[in-house]
């Protein structure tokens, strides 16, 4: 990958083809963050989904307050505004499904043993490649929307900067060629829009499977931490609207996504 792999937007729409007219993409040269961009300032609905990308994010966020670290040209973060139906419920597993359409576009570029960490984490072969961040952008007028944030490693990792504990990979460690940000922004886009059309369409149960496919922990001893206690047992999967299933000792846990934390049990 060249040191300088900017985002061309030249390059997006070329790739996007007849899709382009489906986003409307802005790439900003720095910002705090591509999710804040668009939650605090949502641009007006014009029937597209909006897409702010960013070279460098001085500000990124995880869930539970975590930072998430992003190098200029060595890794990828974009967030997109999507807006639901007017007058539908809040849709749930929006997370699920955004890791549905990552692993997807992934494993079509040839990215082997891609799994999904629920509810929000991209994993290669146990390693983390990828992070989602889903945030509900309230009405005020407007049909409530929520913003998808993703941040993929693409090149070297600076790993020195990464959180205690955490075992991250690059595209660049598991791919022999790893395409310019630009080819693998469109790439990742055109898997958003048929995906989020088809979770419009018929909710996340159309997904479910797919998700479960790529369960990184399916029927493995897991601990979730972050509730009001510690649940442990064994993972069961998720049920139709994207909650986690556990087994326990006491019988059967749903936990929701919120701010919880998954790991496996040694």
């Amino acid at each position: 990958m060249p040191a300088k792999d900017r985002l061309d937007t030249s390059v997006i729409d070329a790739a996007l083809g007849a899709r382009v007219s489906r986003f409307g993409l802005q790439v900003l040269e720095a910002c705090e963050s591509t999710n804040t961009c668009l939650r605090d300032a949502p641009p007006p609905d014009d029937g597209r989904i909006h897409v702010v990308a960013c070279e460098s994010q001085t500000a990124g966020r995880g869930r539970r307050g975590r930072t998430w670290v992003s190098r200029p040209g060595e890794s990828l973060t974009f967030s997109m505004l999507w807006r639901f139906a007017a007058g539908a419920p809040v849709p749930a597993g929006l997370s699920l499904v955004a890791g549905v359409a990552l692993a997807r576009c992934l494993e079509r570029l040839g990215v082997d043993g891609v799994q999904l960490k629920w509810p929000n984490d991209v994993l290669v072969l146990g390693r983390k490649l990828a992070g989602i961040l889903v945030e509900l952008v309230p009405g005020r007028g407007r049909t409530p929307a929520a913003v998808i944030g993703i941040g993929i490693n693409v090149g070297s990792l600076d790993r020195d900067a990464l959180p205690a504990g955490v075992d991250a990979c690059a595209l660049a460690d598991v791919m022999a060629q790893v395409p310019s940000r630009s080819a693998l922004l469109a790439a990742l886009l055109a898997d958003f829009d048929d995906l989020l059309g088809t979770y419009e369409a018929t909710g996340f149960p159309a997904l479910r499977q797919a998700w479960e496919q790529r369960n990184a922990h399916a029927g493995l001893p897991v601990e979730i931490s972050g509730e009001a206690r510690e649940i442990v047992g064994t993972c069961l999967g998720v049920d139709a609207d994207g909650a986690l299933r556990i087994a326990t000792d006491a019988g059967e846990t749903r936990v929701l996504a919120g701010e919880v934390s998954l790991r496996p049990v040694a």
